[in-house]
C-alpha cells in the first residue's frame, strides 16, 4: 500500500507538470546527445590514431634539380648518394628501428601523383622531373621518427625527411576541438536540465503544498515525502537518455556505417559495438543527474 501511495503521487506530479517533464525530456535528450556524440567522437579518434599512426610512414626525399636545400648544392641526388642513403637504412644503426622501406623512383612516383590527382586539372601540370625520388620507410615504432629524421636530415643528396604523423596530428587536432567543443556544449546543456529539473520538482511540490502540509501532519517521513519527486524526476530523464541513447544508435548506424562507411571505406568507424558502451553510460549519467537534483531541490524546498 506504500508503495502504491508513493506510485499515485507520482503520477499526479507527472500529470499536473506534463509541460515542465517534456521540457526535461527534451534538454535532457539534447544534452545527452551532445554527450554521445562527444564520447563517439574521441572513440573514433581513437581508433583512427591507432589505425593510421601504424601505416605512418618515414619519407625520405631526394633532392631534385630544382631543389634548394642545404644538402642539394649539387643539384640533383646521384645514384652515389641513392646507395648511400640505401646503405644507412640498412646500417646496423637504423636497421633495428625498421620494419621495411622501399624506394620510389620518379616514374612510380609520377604514377602514384596521376592515380591519386585522377581527373584534377592540377595533375596536367606535373611532369615526371618535377617530382623527387624517395624513400618510404615503415617503423616499427612510429613514434621513434626523429632517430630517422635526425640520422638522414645532414646527408648529403637529401632533401628533406618527412614524418606522415605531423600531417595526421593537424587532423586529429581538428577533430579534437571539435570533441571538445562539443563536450562544452553538452556540460551547458547538462547544467540547464539540471536547474530544468531542479524547477520542475520545486512547482510540482509547490502545487502540492497542501497534500504535503497534511502528510507531515499524520507524520509522514520527510524520505516519504522526497520520494514520488525524485522518480518523476528519473523518469523524464530516463526518457531523455533513452531517446538520446536511441539518436545515437541510429546517427552510428545510419550515419557512421551507413554514409561514411561506404564512401570512407579508406578508414576504420566506430560501430555497434561503440553503442553498447555509450548508451548505458547516457542512462546512468541522465538518471543519476535528474535523482540528485530533485533530491536537493525537494529538500531545499522541505526546509523552507
Amino acid at each position: 500500500m506504500r508503495f502504491a501511495l508513493i506510485f499515485s503521487e507520482v503520477g499526479t506530479g507527472l500529470r499536473r507538470n506534463l509541460s515542465m517533464v517534456v521540457s526535461v525530456v527534451l534538454v535532457t535528450f539534447i544534452s545527452l546527445t551532445f554527450v554521445g556524440a562527444a564520447i563517439l567522437l574521441q572513440m573514433q579518434i581513437g581508433q583512427m590514431k591507432s589505425y593510421w599512426y601504424d601505416k605512418a610512414q618515414v619519407a625520405v626525399y631526394m633532392c631534385t634539380a630544382t631543389s634548394i636545400g642545404t644538402n642539394c648544392g649539387g643539384g640533383e641526388a646521384s645514384q652515389e648518394q641513392i646507395d648511400a642513403v640505401q646503405a644507412a637504412l640498412q646500417s646496423p644503426t637504423l636497421a633495428p628501428f625498421i620494419e621495411q622501406f622501399y624506394f620510389e623512383n620518379r616514374d612510380q612516383a609520377y604514377q602514384n601523383f596521376q592515380d591519386q590527382f585522377k581527373g584534377d586539372q592540377v595533375a596536367e601540370y606535373v611532369t615526371p622531373d618535377l617530382l623527387p625520388q624517395a624513400f618510404w620507410v615503415n617503423l616499427k615504432d612510429p613514434s621513434q621518427s626523429d632517430v630517422l629524421i635526425e640520422s638522414l636530415s645532414g646527408t648529403a643528396g637529401v632533401d628533406s625527411v618527412t614524418d606522415q604523423r605531423s600531417y595526421l596530428e593537424q587532423i586529429f587536432s581538428i577533430l579534437n576541438a571539435a570533441s571538445y567543443t562539443a563536450i562544452g556544449i553538452a556540460a551547458l546543456m547538462l547544467v540547464a536540465a539540471v536547474l530544468l529539473i531542479a524547477t520542475t520538482i520545486r512547482l510540482s511540490a509547490f502545487s502540492r503544498r497542501r497534500e504535503l502540509g497534511i502528510m507531515r501532519l499524520v507524520g509522514a517521513s520527510n524520505r516519504f515525502i522526497q520520494t514520488p519527486f525524485i522518480i518523476e524526476g528519473v523518469i523524464a530523464a530516463l526518457i531523455g537518455s533513452v531517446l538520446a541513447g536511441a539518436a545515437v544508435w541510429a546517427m552510428v548506424t545510419f550515419f557512421v556505417q551507413g554514409y561514411l562507411g561506404q564512401r570512407m571505406s579508406f578508414t576504420p568507424f566506430v560501430g555497434a559495438d561503440a553503442t553498447i558502451v555509450v548508451v548505458p553510460i547516457l542512462v546512468v549519467i541522465g538518471v543519476l543527474l535528474a535523482a540528485l537534483s530533485a533530491k536537493f531541490a525537494i529538500s531545499r524546498y522541505l526546509k523552507v
